[in-house]
């Protein structure tokens, strides 16, 4: 018997935490599953047809397929193709974006034999001791939909009941968490280090996610009850074992893993938890692993924000959900946020420079016409997060939103992800519109290759969204849009806009915009719209000439001579300031290299000793 799991992912360097978690379930409860479950992971930048060669060739008697919104209608195909070259694999699905409507996915897909709702560890163990000859009817498995063979039916189980999280495997070294510690009485929660010989020695999972982003979950469910969002269907709401949750990340630590996300839907929403996982995390820090965390910004208190402040600059990053700041939004969502505390964190970790901070709005929400959501906008755009993320309603099936559809008069995309064309308050002009300020702040704002300019520019217009609303329009008129544009002809673009609109300012522009290019890029071949060189060749020899000497400015350079350090560095004169930009020590939030102004003093003394 052989079972598939199967995930299509968004990216390469996205991994699917659902799949290894339900095999790594399965093999932990029954170890003779070890050979006989196995994953496929693929994307959706593939074929359909070298996925559908691929699952031939491993030929599978049961099939499962992890359904996303990003990935349904991919796999909505391969099932077609699949019941044609495969017809006697059976075909089973699972994820959210299946678990609401299962009688009518099986409606329209008759080559599926059943659907996984809700939470699937345990549902997928039975469903494989079914198989596998363990369980005698589909009937005695709890949380499934599935069709009865013969007469063109459709059976619902009771609902599966949900699980302690401790009896989920810590996927990435199974064997060093588990059920089985549960009720040992040597593993408290004031145990301090891990003991080595929990990690894994022979088999070593994580070879399947070199390269990847890492997906950890110490918490199910949300104690919240937003409309647009399926998390709020799932009431109960429950904790991973600290004393687990800290051999796990300190496994991550030991590993050196670049990045591990949190799936966590409130991490912060409750602070003891919180609390002792980001104090681990600060005291056993080795300097190479971010954690990202999506945290309600109001909920953060005086302890944890002195935490955060005493942490290694990207130790952390943090998303945080505003979605809206238009109180009569809020209420009509059943969003709890109180933005006066949102605010108040959100500029206080700003100030600290240490901490990424990823801020989000939702257009085509309740209540939210072009006016309200242009307030929303300045009022999350005072905040200089390190980045905006300007998103669109999607209306999931199963959410509150989808039952409110026709008394919003919310029209939406019948194809994934669903997202909102128009509502009420808000005509498909207006998302039209969005759309354009969405590209603009993603380019402009987002990429962080452009600061400095983009300060200046918004002090020509009356506040930053319409700026961009501007810019735009720009595109548009000029037949920019949809075009894949360099990154210099980025630079190009803005320097032409600002000058049409702003032309007093012109040269102040283009000294700004160099001033961004260099900030993050050691760019050999002078780009046009910089102008000539505003040092001059013999004022940048002596330059370099006397640091390979003295070592000024530069520490960490030892090894190098004049002409190496010249190649890795640049001078650039700026509103009459000499600059060096050291791209050899860079900010780790921002990527800008570090710049030191060369004392008048020293300039003079070049050009003497010249």
């Amino acid at each position: 018997m052989k079972i598939l799991l199967a995930a299509i992912n968004a990216k390469y360097i996205h991994s699917n935490l659902a799949v290894y978690s339900l095999r790594a379930y399965a093999v932990q409860e029954r170890k003779e599953y070890r050979e006989s479950v196995g994953i496929a992971e693929y994307t959706i930048n593939q074929q359909v047809d070298e996925i559908l060669m691929d699952l031939y060739a491993r030929h599978p008697d049961v099939l499962c397929f992890s359904c996303y919104l990003w990935n349904i209608v991919y796999v909505e195909q391969l099932v077609r193709e699949i019941g044609k070259v495969l017809p006697k694999t059976e075909i089973w699905l699972g994820g959210p974006e299946v678990s609401c409507h299962a009688r009518k996915v099986l409606e329209r897909l008759p080559q599926v034999r059943g659907v996984m709702c809700g939470e699937g560890e345990e549902t997928f163990l039975e469903l494989a001791d079914y198989y596998h000859g363990k369980v005698q009817s589909l009937r005695e498995i709890d949380g499934i939909v599935y069709a009865c063979p013969g007469n063109m039916a459709f059976a619902a189980n009771s609902p599966r009941s949900v699980m302690d999280l401790n009896r989920v495997p810590f996927v990435y070294a199974p064997n060093i968490s588990g059920h089985s510690h549960l009720n040992d009485p040597d593993l408290s929660e004031n145990k301090g280090m891990p003991d080595k010989k929990d990690f894994p020695s022979a088999e070593d999972p994580m070879e399947n996610f070199r390269n990847r982003i890492l997906y950890y979950e110490s918490s199910r469910g949300c104690p919240f009850s937003c409309s647009y969002c399926l998390s709020s269907i799932d009431k109960c709401l429950r904790f991973r074992s600290l004393h687990t949750v800290k051999k796990e990340l300190q496994f991550f630590i030991d590993r050196e893993v670049p990045q591990v996300k949190f799936v966590d839907r409130t991490f912060n929403c409750r602070h003891d938890h919180a609390f002792a996982i980001w104090s681990y995390l600060a005291e056993h820090d080795r300097g190479k692993t971010n954690f990202h965390f999506e945290v309600a910004a109001d909920l953060l208190n005086e302890e944890e924000l002195r935490l955060i402040a005493s942490m290694r600059p990207g130790l952390i990053q943090l998303e945080i959900g505003v979605q809206s700041t238009n109180q009569y939004t809020l209420r009509e969502i059943r969003r709890t946020m109180d933005f006066g505390k949102v605010s108040l964190a959100v500029r206080r970790i700003h100030s600290l420079g240490n901490v990424h901070q990823h801020l989000d709005l939702i257009a085509g929400l309740p209540f939210e016409d072009l006016k309200s959501f242009q307030k929303s906008f300045q009022d999350v755009y005072a905040l200089h997060p390190e980045q905006l993320q300007l998103g669109f309603l999607k209306v999931l099936k199963g959410s509150y939103m989808e039952e409110q559809a026709e008394c919003y008069q919310l029209l939406y995309q019948d194809r994934p992800p669903f997202e909102v064309l128009s509502t009420r308050w808000l005509s498909y002009a207006d998302v039209i519109r969005l759309k354009g300020v969405e590209e603009m702040v993603e380019v402009y704002y987002n990429s962080g290759q452009f600061v400095h300019t983009m300060e200046l520019l918004e002090k020509a217009f009356p506040d930053a969204f319409t700026m961009y609303d501007r810019l735009s329009g720009y595109y548009e008129k000029k037949r920019l849009r949809g075009i894949s544009h360099s990154r210099i002809r980025r630079y190009e673009i803005l320097l032409d806009f600002a000058a049409e609109w702003d032309p007093a300012r012109k040269e102040e522009y283009r000294e700004l915009l160099t001033y961004d290019l260099y900030l993050r890029e050691n760019v050999k071949n002078r780009p046009a719209f910089a102008g000539e060189p505003r040092v001059a060749k013999e004022e940048e020899a002596a330059f370099y000439e006397r640091e390979a000497l003295e070592r000024r400015y530069l520490q960490g350079y030892e090894l190098y001579d004049k002409r190496q350090l010249r190649k890795m560095t640049h001078l650039e004169r700026v509103k009459n300031e000499l600059l060096l930009f050291d791209y050899q020590n860079r900010s780790l939030l921002t990527n800008q290299a570090a710049v030191y102004r060369i004392q008048a003093s020293d300039i003079l003394s070049l050009r003497y000793d010249q």
